[in-house]
């Protein structure tokens, strides 16, 4: 597919047609944890609780840019109240939550199907990927527990949840 004048190809675009990645939904929070049967394994005060989805075409590549995205988007208000402030500027916290069913397709019948997502071996090392380089850049991360069922409690503020592909 040929290129208007002046646009360049963006990373992770194929002949006009964007490919799968790593997927963010973030959420900013004033406190958010995470419990595996009922004990508490991952907690943060403000800061952004983020959940991690993986599919099965995503790499190493699409986990760092997932991980910088996280910690540099500005999703914090200014003194004017505009998000023009990052968890990063604000030495804010972030909890990682694997989420496999962000890959979820509804597009036929009524159960979800979720062969778009990685499997799980692959998964885990890409969220662990993403915590690694959040920490790399000097984040504090606290983590739920992968595979395991979790209950995640956070309080959403503002409300703000926003939705990252890289």
């Amino acid at each position: 597919m040929r290129l208007p004048p002046g646009r360049q190809r963006r990373p992770g675009e194929a002949g006009g047609i964007t490919l799968r990645a790593v997927r963010g939904l973030l959420q900013r929070v004033s406190e958010a944890s995470v419990s595996v049967n009922g004990e508490v394994v991952g907690r943060i005060g403000p800061g952004l609780c983020t959940l991690v989805g993986v599919s099965s075409e995503d790499d190493e590549n699409a986990a760092d840019r997932l991980a910088a995205k996280i910690w540099q988007l500005r999703l914090f208000p200014d003194a004017a109240g505009n998000l023009n402030r990052s968890a990063a500027e604000l030495g804010l916290a972030v909890l990682v939550v694997s989420q496999f069913t962000l890959y979820a397709d509804t597009s036929r019948g009524r159960r979800p199907s979720f062969t778009k997502a990685a499997p799980p071996e692959r998964a885990k090392a890409l969220v662990e990927r993403v915590v690694d380089q959040l920490r790399g850049a000097g984040a504090e991360v606290a983590t739920g527990r992968f595979g395991a069922t979790m209950k995640v409690s956070l309080v959403n503020e503002g409300p703000v949840t926003i939705m990252v592909e890289t």
